[in-house]
């Protein structure tokens, strides 16, 4: 539909300055002209709706208040002074276009820096606008995880995204550090920022409210979600504890990872490649694909090989899932009694 309208906006234009250059001119060629200047006008339009719809609302409407506020005492300034005191001069239309434009952009600049600074959820019009029942504000530590966008992208996690100013601000100093390892995961979260914005099942919306007295970002992070009726989404164990006992709910993205995890029951069979040698004595240690670690024992000497092993502990910490096994050939001997051992010796 949203194409539909845009194609017909470009239609409109391109007409419209067809036949308007036309009859100004008397030109056919004059009138091809004016269609091609109309199709870039249309073009023009869709792409500063684009531009637009990401800009708050408020300072849209302080922008216009500004200017409008502006131009109104430029026009008594011109009217009503100028032209009074200064007879003599001659006021042209290039004195014109200089007062209306110094002070229209001083207006328009001004409107929009100083409604940053006010609050105008109180008022009912706004108050309305910004409520919403499934909003969730994304920390900065879900956002450079990554994992978010992931999820989004299968359609299981919908609704909409408030990322505020002061997020981005983090993510933008995190991605201008001089450490190339926190260089490299600010520009990590800029890119999910990215593919978050592409995502047809959530919607981003970035929104400037600030809490000047407040200067750590989690309690600001507390204190949106409070205004907002909104859940926090994060990764931080401590951003978590800290949210919930303010009241506020919190969607965990460890625990949704942890959660997704296939149940792994002692005595199941899998395989895995031991990576590197544990803290116990002959230990090794493998992973799933999961990231989650297995201890096997008396595996050291199996080092960059592919072992079968038997399941026979699982243990769920607060970091994690560990998962305690025995290689196969280990796990089965002990299960097997004497007779057992004597029958099949002569099966074969």
């Amino acid at each position: 539909m949203e194409i539909i309208i845009q194609l017909l906006l470009v239609v409109v234009t391109t007409v419209s300055s067809h036949f308007i250059v036309k009859e100004i001119f008397g030109s056919n060629l004059l009138g091809l002209i004016g269609a091609m200047c109309g199709l870039v006008l249309g073009y023009v339009i869709i792409k500063a709706e684009e531009k637009l719809k990401d800009i708050p609302l408020k300072t849209i409407i302080g922008s216009m208040t500004g200017l409008v506020i502006s131009l109104v005492v430029a026009n008594l300034f011109i009217s009503r002074l100028l032209l009074t005191i200064i007879k003599d001069i001659p006021i042209t239309l290039p004195i014109y276009v200089l007062i209306y434009f110094v002070l229209g952009y001083m207006g328009f600049r001004i409107g929009a820096k100083k409604t940053q600074t006010l609050d105008l959820s109180k008022l009912p019009l706004f108050e309305k606008m910004d409520e919403n029942e499934n909003a969730k504000i994304v920390d900065t530590s879900a956002i450079i995880d990554g994992r978010i966008a992931d999820a989004c992208e299968t359609g299981f996690v919908e609704g909409t995204f408030i990322i505020p100013q002061f997020v981005l601000y983090e993510i933008q100093h995190i991605a201008d550090n001089q450490d190339p390892a926190k260089r490299i995961r600010g520009r990590r979260g800029l890119d999910v920022l990215h593919r978050l914005q592409k995502q047809t099942f959530v919607k981003i919306k970035i929104v400037d409210y600030d809490f000047p007295k407040l200067k750590d970002v989690d309690t600001k992070l507390i204190a949106l979600a409070k205004k907002l009726n909104g859940k926090i989404l994060t990764n931080d164990y401590n951003l978590n504890k800290v949210a919930e006992l303010q009241g506020v709910e919190v969607l965990n993205v460890n625990q949704l990872a942890t959660s997704l995890r296939p149940a792994i029951l002692p005595g199941e069979q899998m395989n895995t490649r031991i990576m590197k040698e544990g803290k116990e004595h002959g230990q090794g240690i493998g992973y799933l694909e999961d990231g989650t670690m297995i201890v096997v024992d008396d595996a050291k000497k199996l080092l960059g090989k592919n072992v079968d092993v038997i399941v026979t502990s699982v243990l769920q910490t607060t970091s994690g899932r560990m998962i305690f096994a025995k290689i196969k050939e280990q796990a089965e001997g002990e299960y097997y009694s004497p007779d057992e051992y004597k029958n099949e010796e002569q099966v074969r």
